[in-house]
């Protein structure tokens, strides 16, 4: 950032700042970045290569010198920690500027009972609930927020294309289930006589999934879902259990209790809510045929976010200059798509308004170390990135 000629400071959440002030610098500012984490045995692409793209992108105007000659403030914006891995709570960066997280969540713990407050402590970061209240920007001094992300999903690869606009992200709640039955000797008890929470948590997996691909067939009857919603949550919904740990875990031992996560993601958030309502029925009476008891917590939950036209309009533009400059030719049009996945522009959502550019990734593989993208695919989008701050 400081290579770029930005001003740099780190906040009391972790994020990392890098800010020009431009020819007004008391206007409006441009807010563009990413987030710095990933998950446990991702690829190096997820998040970084916005922050990295937005860089560049200012790195070109400082050294060609016209950095001071953009018409307002720009700061990028590296977000310490989106994906909510360690402490099951997403966009915690992001959301200290946005103003979403409340007084408590520095008291939160990992599994080994450490808090964001321990952490940041760790690395010479004194935060205090007072602090982490001040980190929120006045909505007033913010003109938009931008961000860059590779798809994560086959789209843009299946239409032959490297950049995509962004319509709207899916809305996201994450459930965590608690099973708990009768622990056991698991050669001496009756299958008869039974409290088991590992067969009960399968069931409602099982149940999950079909419930998630055919959405219409368990919620048209239940009358809690509109037809609309339905034929949306048809084309979009999707539901994961990602996550399973039994105790005592042992290969001898009926267990006696079982934990899982739910990730429900859909375009539509009455569907989305509809869905949480009726699977969390049909746990419950899972749990009740089996005598078993059960807790469903609510770990998150973000409502689905529709991306502001005219910024979305002007990142087309910066799309497609990018790509004729490459290849000149252009014959089809940018293509614009949703996204399933959550991120950093659904918390500053709530700040100002949002736009979202995507970078095709190879076989629409993250989350994974065989995450790529094309070196082409990667220049586009600097060149997408510098053509839009060019034309602010």
């Amino acid at each position: 950032m400081e290579d770029a000629g930005l001003r740099t400071w780190v906040d009391e959440m972790g994020n990392v700042h890098g800010r020009v002030e431009g020819a007004n610098a008391n206007t409006e500012a441009l807010l563009i970045g990413s987030h710095m984490d990933t998950v446990i045995d991702a690829g190096k692409f997820d998040g970084a290569l916005g922050i990295v793209s937005a860089i560049s992108a200012l790195k070109v105007m400082h050294v060609n010198g016209n950095l001071q000659n953009l018409r307002r403030p720009v700061e990028v914006i590296a977000f310490c920690d989106e994906e909510g891995v360690r402490f099951q709570t997403t966009f915690l960066g992001s959301g200290a500027i946005a103003g979403i997280l409340s007084a408590t969540t520095l008291e939160i713990p990992d599994k080994k009972n450490v808090t964001i407050k321990d952490v940041l402590k760790e690395n010479s970061i004194e935060a205090t609930e007072e602090s982490l209240l001040k980190l929120k920007y006045d909505p007033k001094s913010v003109w938009g927020y931008v961000e860059l992300h590779i798809e994560q999903g086959p789209v843009l690869e299946q239409v032959g294309f490297p950049l995509g606009v962004v319509k709207g992200i899916a809305g996201q709640t994450r459930l965590k289930v608690t099973v708990k039955g009768s622990q056991g000797h698991a050669g001496t008890v009756p299958m008869s006589m039974r409290q088991d929470p590992m067969v009960a948590a399968a069931e409602q997996i099982v149940l999950m999934e079909s419930l998630c691909k055919h959405p219409e067939e368990y919620l048209s009857y239940g009358g809690h879902c509109s037809d609309s919603s339905t034929k949306s949550l048809s084309s979009s919904l999707v539901c994961t259990v990602g996550e399973i740990s039994t105790w005592p875990s042992a290969s001898n031992v009926i267990p006696g209790q079982v934990t899982y996560t739910v990730d429900i993601r859909a375009i539509d958030d009455l569907g989305r809510e509809a869905v949480i309502y009726d699977l969390s029925n049909r746990i419950y009476q899972i749990c009740d045929k089996r005598s078993v008891s059960c807790l469903i917590e609510h770990k998150h939950d973000a409502g689905a976010v529709i991306c502001d036209s005219e910024l979305s309009s002007q990142l087309k533009s910066a799309a497609y200059s990018a790509l004729k400059r490459m290849e000149d030719d252009i014959q089809d049009e940018v293509p614009i798509l949703m996204s399933g996945a959550g991120h950093d522009a659904m918390a500053m959502s709530r700040l100002t308004k949002v736009a979202m550019l995507f970078v095709r990734c190879r076989g629409g593989i993250s989350h994974s170390p065989q995450e790529d993208v094309l070196d082409n695919d990667i220049w586009a989008a600097g060149l997408a990135t510098l053509s839009f701050l060019e034309n602010l």
